[in-house]
Order: C-alpha cells, then sequence, then structure tokens
C-alpha cells in the first residue's frame, strides 16, 4: 500500500496512541549470520561496510527487512547505522555517502510498503548511528563538522522516503546536539518537517560514555519535540531497569527501550534467548514505562516475534505533562523546595575575582578551573562562568576555560556573557542544560531576539532581569515595577518565543540598602514583595537574587549580618 509521507506521519501517530510499536532487531547480526565474503562487498577495501551492501547486495537487506516484518515489526530501521559521510571515509566510500543513504532508504521504503495494509501500516526509520568520533571523549572532530556530518546523511535518508530520523546508539549528548542542529538545517533546506527520535546507550557502569546519567539526559533534551527518547544496545533488559524506570518518569515524550540479547560472552555470543527478553520488556510494559520496544544487537526475528507477542493487549504509556524544573551538567539538579535555595558559585568570575582573573591571564586554567571544584565541594549546585575581561579575547577565553572545567565538574553550568556569539561558543561545550545568565529588556527586544534562539536551539534555560528601557525607572525597584517588567518578559518568552515557563528564572534585583541614597529606601523589602508578587502569578517560573549586593558600601561584619537577614526573608 503507498501513501504520502504525510499520511503515514498521521497513522504513525496514531498507532503510538494505540498500543506499543514493535521495531526491528539487529541488523549487523543478521547480516553476520548470512557469512558473507570480500565479494559480497563489491571489492577488499569494502570488506566489513555493512552500509555499502544496499548497493552491492540489495536482495539480502530487503530479505532481512522482510523477515523482521514477518517476525511482528511494526518499524523498520534502514542499513546505514554507520551511513555518514564521516564514517564511510574509513572505506573511501564518503564520495557515496549520499548514494549510499538513499538507496538503503528506498528498499526499506519498498519493502514497508509492500507489507504495509489500511490495519496495519509498516513505517521506516532512518537509523543514524554516532559515528566513531565522540566530542566529549575522543575529541577529533568539532560540533560544526558532525552537524553537517549528520545534516547531509539526513537529507539523503528523507529523499529516500524515511518517516522519521532515529539517532541511535548515542554516546556523547554533544554530539547529539551536533546532530540535531545538521538535521534541523538539512529539513528547513529541504521544506520538510520531520519527526526526530533519539537512543541513547548507558553503559553497564550505569552513565553514557561521555558521563552523563539517564536524568541529565532527558533534562539535556527536554526542549526538543521528540518522536521518543530510548535507551538501546551497551546491556540486556534488565540492567536497563533503573534506567528506563527514570525516563519513564521523567521524559515528557514517549519511551522505547531495544535492549541487546544480553551482555555477550568471552566469545562475543549474546545468550538472552526470545523468551527472556520478551519476559523482562513485558514486566516495563505491564509497569507502565514503554510505548516502543525492539531489539540491539543480538536479537534476531525469533525476539522481534516474542516481542509483538508480549506487547499483545498492552496500553502504552501516557506521556507524562509535570511542570518539574530542570537544569545539568553531566549530572542532573532540580530546583525545587528541598534544596531552596540553590547556590550559584560565582568565583570563577574574572569580574568578581581578581584570583580567577589572574589565573586567566597567565593560562592557568587547570588552577582555575579548581577553583569551582572547590565551589561545588563546598556546597555550590551551580557554577557561573563570567570571561568578559575586556583586555582579552573573550570568546577565546570561554572555550579554553570550558574545555578544561568540563572534565573538572558535573554541576551544571551558568553562562554569564553580554556577548550572545560567547553564549553560543559556551553551550556547545555543554552537555546538559545550563543557564544563559541574562537578559533584560533595557533595549527593548534586542537582547530577547539575539539570546532566546540560542536558549531554543541548544537547549538551556535563561535569567530574566527585571529591567526595561523605560529612561526614568528601568530598573526596577518597586514591587509593581518589578512585577509589570515580569509580566511583559514572560508574555514575549513564553506566547512570542515559545520558551517553556519552567525555564524562565526571574531575576527582581537587589540594591544596596545601606548606603544612604535615597533612591534605594527601603528597596531591600520591595525585592522581598516584588519577588512574592512574581512566584505567585508565574507559580512555574523561578527566581533568582544576588543576595549579597543587598549590603554593599557596609564593612565585613555589617554585610554578613544583613546579607543573612535578607537571605532569611
Amino acid at each position: 500500500m503507498n501513501a504520502t509521507r504525510r499520511e503515514r506521519l498521521r497513522r504513525l501517530e496514531r498507532l503510538l496512541e494505540e498500543r506499543i510499536a514493535v521495531l526491528d532487531g539487529a541488523m549487523g547480526t543478521a547480516i553476520q549470520d548470512l557469512q558473507l565474503g570480500e565479494r559480497d562487498f563489491g571489492e577488499p577495501q569494502y570488506e566489513g561496510c555493512n552500509e555499502f551492501l544496499v548497493v552491492t547486495r540489495p536482495r539480502a537487506i530487503e530479505a532481512i527487512h522482510r523477515s523482521h516484518l514477518r517476525a511482528g515489526a511494526d518499524i523498520l530501521e534502514t542499513n546505514t547505522f554507520g551511513g555518514t559521510d564521516l564514517v564511510l571515509a574509513e572505506f573511501q566510500l564518503a564520495d557515496r555517502a549520499a548514494e549510499i543513504n538513499r538507496t538503503a532508504a528506498r528498499l526499506a521504503r519498498r519493502v514497508a510498503d509492500e507489507f504495509s495494509t489500511t490495519e496495519r501500516p509498516r513505517f521506516v526509520a532512518g537509523s543514524m548511528g554516532p559515528t566513531t568520533k565522540a566530542i566529549s571523549v575522543t575529541g577529533g572532530v568539532t560540533i560544526s563538522e558532525l552537524a553537517g556530518s549528520f545534516g547531509r546523511q539526513a537529507k539523503a535518508l528523507v529523499e529516500g522516503g524515511v518517516d522519521f530520523l532515529l539517532l541511535e546508539t548515542c554516546q556523547d549528548t554533544r554530539n547529539v546536539k551536533a546532530a540535531l542542529l545538521g538535521i534541523d538545517e538539512a529539513l528547513a533546506d529541504l521544506g520538510v518537517q520531520l519527526p526526530i527520535a533519539v537512543s541513547v546507550t548507558i553503559e553497564p557502569m550505569g552513565t553514557m560514555l561521555a558521563g552523563q546519567s539517564v536524568e541529565a539526559l532527558i533534562t539535556s533534551l527536554e526542549h526538543r519535540e521528540l518522536l521518543y527518547l530510548g535507551l538501546n544496545c551497551a546491556t540486556g533488559p534488565e540492567l536497563m531497569t533503573d534506567h528506563l524506570r527514570a525516563l519513564s518518569e521523567l521524559a515528557r515524550t514517549r519511551t522505547a527501550c531495544v535492549p541487546n540479547a544480553g551482555l555477550p560472552d568471552e566469545d562475543g555470543q549474546y545468550l538472552e534467548t526470545p523468551r527472556m527478553i520478551a519476559g523482562i520488556l513485558e514486566r516495563f510494559m505491564q509497569e507502565g514505562w514503554l510505548n516502543l520496544v525492539g531489539g540491539c544487537c543480538g536479537t534476531t526475528p525469533e525476539h522481534i516475534h516474542a516481542l509483538s507477542e508480549a506487547c499483545r493487549g498492552k496500553r502504552p504509556r501516557p506521556v507524562p505533562r509535570h511542570r518539574r524544573c530542570f537544569v545539568s551538567g553531566i549530572e542532573s539538579l532540580e530546583l525545587e523546595e528541598s534544596i531552596r535555595p540553590a547556590l550559584v558559585g560565582e568565583r570563577t568570575n574574572v569580574l568578581g575575582s581578581r584570583l580567577f582573573k589572574r589565573l586567566i591571564r597567565e593560562g592557568k586554567l587547570e588552577e582555575a578551573a579548581e577553583i569551582a571544584r572547590r565551589q561545588v565541594k563546598s556546597g555550590a549546585h551551580l557554577i557561573d562562568v563570567c570571561l568578559q575581561d575586556p583586555d582579552r579575547d573573550e570568546a577565546s577565553d570561554m572555550r579554553r576555560f570550558l574545555a578544561v572545567l568540563m572534565n573538572k565538574v558535573k554541576v551544571p553550568v551558568m553562562i554569564d556573557s553580554t556577548d550572545a556569539s560567547v553564549m553560543e561558543e559556551a553551550l556547545t561545550f555543554c552537555q546538559g542544560k545550563s543557564i544563559l545568565n541574562s537578559i533584560n529588556l533595557e533595549d527593548g527586544e534586542e537582547r530577547f531576539q539575539q539570546v532566546v534562539p540560542l536558549a531554543r536551539r541548544y537547549g538551556a534555560a535563561l535569567v530574566v532581569g527585571t529591567i526595561d528601557e523605560d529612561p526614568q525607572h528601568g530598573m526596577a525597584v518597586t514591587r509593581q515595577r518589578k512585577l509589570a517588567v515580569a509580566r511583559r518578559s514572560y508574555q514575549l518568552l513564553v506566547e512570542g518565543y515559545g520558551m517553556a515557563p519552567t525555564d524562565i528564572i526571574f531575576d527582581p534585583l537587589v540594591f544596596p540598602c545601606a548606603t544612604g541614597d535615597e533612591n534605594y529606601r527601603g528597596s531591600a523589602g520591595e525585592t522581598v514583595e516584588g519577588l512574592r508578587l512574581i512566584k505567585k502569578e508565574f507559580p512555574d517560573c523561578k527566581t533568582i537574587l544576588g543576595i549579597s549586593n543587598v549590603s554593599f558600601g557596609l564593612p565585613p561584619a555589617g554585610r554578613e549580618v544583613l546579607n543573612s537577614v535578607f537571605l532569611y526573608h
């Protein structure tokens, strides 16, 4: 049955609402079982490049696709796991990457259409593996190079007829973000909209290869409207239990489990039988954790048949609509009542620390990053990074410092800059969901226009100051002005730019209340009351204050007392 892509996507959405969908099994395992030789790959230098078989042995690949559909799969994955030109270059096939991906997509599309009926449509996912490079682990590649490579692969897969794109076996969230940037550009060039799914690999030690926990990963990608977010490869399903529980609780999208047939033995054999795999995944289904299932390394059509049977009568997991607020680095941090207040370490700031400024100027980056590590050890939940030294290249300093810092701390980072290009540069170094500090309406919407798209593109929360372009009262001092500016900012951010309320952190501003300046008489009380009004009107947003500003101008002992009293209130 032939249908347009738009019709197929409607059917896919309907399927995912009605039941648990089944992806296919391991393409690599099926190819290995064919025991192919170098003649099957065309030439000796291509041997081992499974992706090239769509050109040299298309019927064999089609037969594998058919075996999975006969077993009960709803979704086929194209034979393009290593299909980026970056990987194909290792076989001297980079110049044929577009051809290979288009051909693979057309093969899968043809087989899926062959099996599709009105009652049982079948779908095609464009498989996009992690490449052989990981920005945070192996290095040797830039985010722009990865984005370009993924983008070219995505374009060819879409041209070949896939229904959605699947980034799978992801090991480094920076790679994922690069891939999403590349895919977005490719889809924009083609003038099409296509769903994207992400499936990551959690290693036996409990994190992704680049170190992120599953909770941090969810936070890093929650800005994207993914078709689903899942786990695949690395282990059998039993070792995925805790990670799937967390995924099911926190992910505001559908979830998938696509495990190996257990962990391989010393001979590389996968020993978990179809019955064993199906039994464990059936338990996950009964817990209400899953929307899709499938098989990775070592799984066969028999595994897929067992999973298909296990899915019968099981309801898919309802997608939660919680309004919890998270940020992340390597680890995730929920901004909630039990850690009130979350503390921001601000000693890695060249405008506030002479020591840090000197270390950066002297190129002592390890020592500079050690300041951040000590702050975390002392209780900081986040680290603020500011490198706005007017006598230096801020972008260069940010690149060099973050490259060291990311190996020192696991907590989220607050990127403190007035230069949007520096903010973007910094975001490319962050696996997690950072905080951009800050934006305001001092110049009208100009700052919003520069910074908010970065938060949407890379995934970041925003500190929003209660400042506008009013020539007399731009910096809001009274509670009414603070609320008015917050109200206007909220409306612009949520309705105009599509920011989630949970990604907005209002700064109602703190002024020195003991300098004798008439303009700030009573300002500390106004901040407390303004904060109260903002929290009441925008319960899904968070707030932040620079507490010590309130005591500026007092001697140290007086500052300590006033800061404590102000924080208490």
